[in-house]
């Protein structure tokens, strides 16, 4: 379940439009990942995507209103706990799989039957 950027079907498929997204609001979600941590709501902020509406976390931006492909929503890892998308024995596994917030964004892709993990860096400043 919990992959890199080097999967071959994220590849083929989602990293353009991902891409193409991710540096119109990377400075938003870098923010708002830090809100979470700094406010201690979690130290695993995860932004759910898809292209349609799906209920994993609250909506944070349309993509409508920002000419995106994709909705983000922001969430955290207690929610996938909750929900059982993270098993318990899945835990430690996660948590270590789990790349440093301030420097990659933690996205979980929802396409259809399609749901992947997935960490991409921050633009450099």
């Amino acid at each position: 379940m919990i992959s890199d950027a080097n999967d071959p079907e994220l590849n083929g498929k989602y990293l353009g439009t991902i891409t193409k997204d991710f540096i119109k609001v990377a400075d938003t979600l870098k923010e708002a990942s830090y809100q979470v941590r700094s406010r201690k709501f979690s130290k695993y902020p995860i932004f759910p995507i898809s292209k349609d509406e799906q209920p994993i976390g609250q909506i944070f931006l349309r993509k409508e209103e920002k000419d995106l492909d994709w909705h983000y929503y922001i969430t955290y890892l207690d929610e996938f706990l909750q929900r059982k998308l993270i098993g318990e024995e899945m835990l430690e596994g996660f948590q270590n799989a789990y790349k440093d917030p301030d420097e990659f964004c933690c996205l979980f892709v929802i396409d259809q039957d399609f749901t992947k993990f997935v960490y991409i860096p921050y633009p450099e400043e």
